[in-house]
């Protein structure tokens, strides 16, 4: 009889703690989603915000209020990639793209990374990064 292969994925609660309708139970991020909420997670949150861990975060948020210029999206490249090297061991980067937008006054960050342990081709995650508070 052969070996049936099993596929280990990730899997994360939803923060958003919603349930699901039919087993009443926290919405599960699975693999892919998983990932994507982690990176988003470590890049939004500050260093020393979190208790008892204060090296996981980075300094992104803090950045975000300086005049955009080029040193300014170097240094905001290097903190994704630092955060994400340093804190997801899931993912391997590729590349990480931090374009200004002077006009409206935000960075578009584009990652491009590879998921380690699941034969797939490489992923991309797209956002924004606007000064609020």
């Amino acid at each position: 009889m052969p070996i049936e292969r099993v596929k280990s994925g990730f899997r994360d609660i939803s923060l958003s703690l919603k349930r699901n309708p039919l087993t009443k139970d926290i919405v599960v991020l699975r693999d892919q989603d998983a990932i994507v909420r982690s990176i988003k997670n470590l890049i939004f949150t500050s260093k020393g915000e979190k208790f008892f861990e204060p090296e996981i975060g980075s300094l992104v948020n803090r950045l975000l209020f300086e005049n955009i210029t080029q040193d300014l999206v170097n240094d905001i490249k290097r903190q994704i990639e630092i955060v994400i090297k340093n804190n997801e061991p899931r993912v391997k980067i590729i590349d990480v793209v931090v374009k200004p937008n002077y006009d409206l006054n935000q960075l578009n960050v584009n990652i491009e990374y590879l998921i380690v342990g699941i034969d797939s081709p490489p992923q991309q995650l797209l956002f924004i990064l606007l000064p609020t508070r």
